[in-house]
């Protein structure tokens, strides 16, 4: 079976498999890929997957209403949760971001209907030979970024914003040979 390149380990062919690059419309998983792709900032993927189940016990499973709620003494747990990443500006990033992904429910109706409307609500297929193919960032991720920067976002830069593109499906970036390009779960 061919899959992409960058799927070599268990736990990223897993990843590629099952999710990445499917079109995905849960509030709560579109939140908590939007963390998961900022904590990723100057580190790899696969770090970040590993930690996966870590966040989702220590983040009251991604519910953003909850962590909207965090107090200094959930941030000071939450700094000296074992397995966490320690870093100060991305914790309160994940507080923030909480915050900011409420209010633009609040306008749009939900996240969903906001971060679709970019693309009419239509996966983007490209069609790249290898990953490396792929850019890091385009302009509708840039624009992107933009936006939610504005709206009160922390990581979210366009690279960030690119990944996440890529995570829940707005873009399809699987290579050409992979059994995922052009299919949805």
């Amino acid at each position: 079976m061919n899959r992409c390149s960058w799927a070599k380990s268990d736990l990223m062919i897993a990843y590629h498999d099952n999710e990445w690059g499917q079109p995905l419309h849960d509030e709560r998983a579109l939140f908590e890929l939007l963390i998961l792709e900022g904590l990723q900032a100057g580190l790899s993927w696969e770090i970040v997957l590993k930690k996966r189940v870590l966040y989702r016990e220590a983040l009251d499973d991604f519910d953003f209403h909850k962590i909207a709620m965090y107090d200094e003494d959930k941030y000071d747990l939450l700094m000296h949760t074992e397995g966490l990443i320690k870093n100060k500006l991305k914790m309160r990033a994940i507080i923030s971001n909480a915050k900011a992904f409420i209010d633009i429910q609040k306008d749009f109706g939900s996240f969903d209907k906001y971060i679709w409307s970019y693309v009419n609500n239509q996966q983007v297929i490209h069609e790249y030979e290898h990953f490396n193919d792929a850019p890091t960032f385009d302009e509708l991720s840039t624009k992107i970024s933009k936006d939610l920067k504005k709206r009160g976002f922390k990581f979210v830069g366009p690279t960030i914003i690119y990944s996440y593109m890529q995570a829940i499906g707005m873009y399809d970036d699987h290579e050409v040979d992979c059994f995922r390009h052009h299919k949805t779960c």
